[in-house]
């Protein structure tokens, strides 16, 4: 099983970033975690992070063929991406949404998600545990 995890704009400044919303643990914490959950399972996974729109749409279309799940916290995207959106549909890759945040406890824009259109869950405001919580039933869900 490979898994694609995609972190969105921004993430690459955990622990500087409004550290009363994110936490103060940064990007490598985040990772290490990933990995940690990845290989405890047995996954093989990569992890990925642009600010840019296109390069995410770029990473997820190469992930056709290549990857059998997709978790992916677009960020900021989330709630304006429809072009994020239309790649996850495309390719067809079972993908888990995550959030660090609750997303419906901010500000109004933030309770819009286009990205959970494509997802089959989205997982938010348990803070980095949400990307193990994620990896977990993404892991279920392929087995």
């Amino acid at each position: 099983m490979k898994i694609l995890i995609i972190n969105g704009p921004n993430l690459n400044l955990l622990g500087l970033r409004e550290p009363e919303i994110y936490g103060n643990k940064n990007y490598a914490s985040l990772c290490a975690l990933i990995d940690k959950t990845c290989q405890a399972l047995g996954i093989d996974h990569e992890i990925f992070q642009s600010n840019h729109e296109g390069v995410i749409v770029d990473k997820i279309q190469d992930a056709y063929g290549k990857f059998d799940g997709i978790v992916i916290n677009p960020a900021a995207y989330t709630h304006t991406s429809v072009a994020i959106l239309d790649a996850l549909k495309a390719v067809s890759i079972p993908t888990v949404e995550v959030h660090i945040s609750d997303i419906n406890s901010r500000d109004e824009f933030r309770k819009h998600s286009y990205i959970s259109l494509a997802a089959q869950k989205t997982v938010m405001g348990l803070g980095f545990d949400g990307y193990k919580v994620a990896i977990e039933y993404l892991y279920g869900f392929l087995k």
